[in-house]
């Protein structure tokens, strides 16, 4: 008899629907499975036939052939176990075949017929929700993923009352059976659908790191609510314990809030990479990325044998902070150029070629010498030529593509003892919200939210100059012998100061300022 049970697979982090089809015959007992599949799924045999003898259920002596489609695609991972199953199921007559009609089931089994966590639930419950799928069977771990899916199609839709989407989660192979044995109005008896929490988008209480924790350096917080407010990518270079890792921490303080379109694209980056739980169904936060200098080159692209994505992906959105940048190898960071200029990372394997999202702001810290204290030559024991290696380790094209870039310098004993009220995270955040609205209103029906994002074929609609304003760029272009990528990053820059200033038109103030946050083409570099 035949039977066939749709499940879904991610590829990259894009979700297609596959479809498990399941033929029992007679004859010479036996368990074969087809449809180019990896490791993980062709051990499926052994732990869905012992799932289903410890779930009390009795396979007799037939002839199993399990086919997954489309066969063009490489299957990996466990989540095919419990659609296998169910396949089984169906084709012995235990479940009713109408009775998965419309409906998609993941989950791995463990060999006593627990039902497993997978990965991807959220970006396949997605995919299955615009195919038109009524019904979604996911691991219990996994069902506050899924059910963020049918919060989404309650707010579309603009009524909690309209028909959509079922979630159910199951915990046991033998809950499964039982629920989709059941008939139609009985099944909210054995397994009820979960409720479709409102996603938190405030404040975290425990959020503890502050601006007002900052004393002095009112320079690289000014750079730093600039950034914040455009998107840019920013540099900050300085000695040892000026507050260059303390600025970049507390930088997530004062970014606008993740949208819900936001949060679901990040989220199903988390969740193809398993790093959603039952307890964070939905990343509502920026993240804030901070790996180690040893970092492999795979670590920060993403890859491996099933492409995961990588520090890069998982910043998507939010912030990847490299402290000590010239400490990271040099072909770890010339990794960064195609992400920092396309917003996504292509990784080819042999099953395949993927895309992953990589928009997020980059924010780096380095010291100005190998021991950390130039131009103060009273610490500093470095010669000229340390000096140049050291900065050399950082190539020209990535210093290019930094938008801001600003010098911290050591924190005089008056700012540490001063007896003053700093500002707060949410008075800079106030600015930058504002500033925020104002690009949201200018790029309303574009593909751009932040200033950043602009395009060089863009940037004279958008960030029109006077004819003083002009003038000044072209001196300003002469002078420092800047590139054409860098010429339109001060016009990027200077636009989101006057967001800041709440100016319409961009002035010579704001283009000066933006020009003074070109120092990776001025200052140490410039040697």
């Amino acid at each position: 008899m035949y039977s066939s049970v749709i499940t879904g697979a991610v590829t990259g982090i894009e979700s297609r629907l596959c479809l498990v089809e399941v033929d029992v015959s007679k004859g010479l007992p036996g368990f074969e499975m087809v449809g180019q599949l990896g490791n993980e799924v062709r051990e499926a045999r052994e732990r869905v036939k012992v799932a289903l003898k410890n779930s009390m259920v009795e396979i007799p002596a037939v002839h199993l052939t399990v086919s997954i489609s489309p066969a063009d695609l490489r299957k990996e991972g466990a989540a095919y176990d419990l659609p296998i199953a169910v396949g089984i199921l169906l084709g012995l007559g235990v479940i009713p075949e109408e009775n998965v009609k419309d409906t998609l089931i993941v989950g791995e089994l463990g060999l006593n017929g627990e039902v497993k966590p997978v990965k991807g639930v959220l970006p396949i419950a997605d995919c299955a929700k615009n195919s038109g799928i009524r019904r979604c069977m996911v691991p219990k771990e996994n069902v506050r993923e899924g059910a963020i899916v049918r919060r989404m199609e309650l707010e579309e839709a603009g009524s909690q009352k309209t028909p959509g989407m079922e979630i159910i989660g199951v915990s046991t192979l033998s809950e499964a059976i039982a629920f989709l044995k059941a008939d139609e109005e009985k099944r909210a008896a054995v397994i009820s659908p979960p409720e479709c929490e409102e996603p938190d988008f405030g404040e975290a209480e425990s959020q503890t790191p502050d601006f007002s924790d900052i004393n002095g350096q009112e320079a690289v917080k000014r750079a730093v609510e600039v950034a914040a407010a455009g998107f840019h990518h920013i540099l900050m270079l300085g000695p040892p314990g000026s507050g260059k890792t303390m600025m970049a921490k507390r930088i997530p303080t004062i970014l606008p809030e993740l949208s819900m379109s936001e949060a679901m694209e990040v989220s199903t980056i988390y969740s193809v990479a398993g790093m959603l739980g039952a307890e964070r169904p939905l990343v509502t936060k920026r993240p804030f990325m901070a790996p180690h200098h040893t970092i492999s080159e795979q670590a920060l692209a993403g890859g491996g044998r099933i492409p995961k994505p990588g520090i890069i992906s998982l910043a998507h959105r939010g912030v990847l902070f490299m402290d000590e940048l010239p400490e990271f190898r040099r072909s770890t960071l010339e990794i960064l150029r195609q992400p920092l200029e396309d917003k996504k990372i292509h990784i080819a394997r042999t099953h395949g070629s993927f895309i992953y999202p990589a928009d997020f702001m980059l924010v780096a810290a380095m010291n100005p010498c190998p021991c950390g204290y130039f131009p103060d030559r009273n610490k500093c024991t470095c010669s000229e030529g340390e000096i140049k290696r050291y900065l050399s380790k950082i190539s020209g094209p990535i210093l290019d593509r930094i938008d801001v870039a600003i010098e911290a310098p050591r924190v005089d004993i008056k700012q540490l003892s001063a007896n003053i009220k700093n500002e707060s995270s949410a008075d800079i955040r106030q600015r930058v919200l504002e500033a925020r609205k104002r690009q949201e209103k200018r790029y309303r029906g574009t593909k751009y939210h932040f200033n950043a994002e602009l395009a060089a074929g863009d940037i004279r609609r958008f960030c029109p100059l006077g004819e003083k304003e002009q003038e000044l760029m072209e001196k300003i272009f002469e002078c420092m012998n800047l590139s054409a990528r860098a010429y339109h990053k001060i016009i990027k820059v200077a636009r989101t100061i006057a967001d800041l200033d709440g100016a319409e038109q961009i002035n010579c103030g704001h283009i000066s300022e933006a020009a003074c946050f070109r120092m990776n083409d001025t200052g140490y570099w410039s040697r």
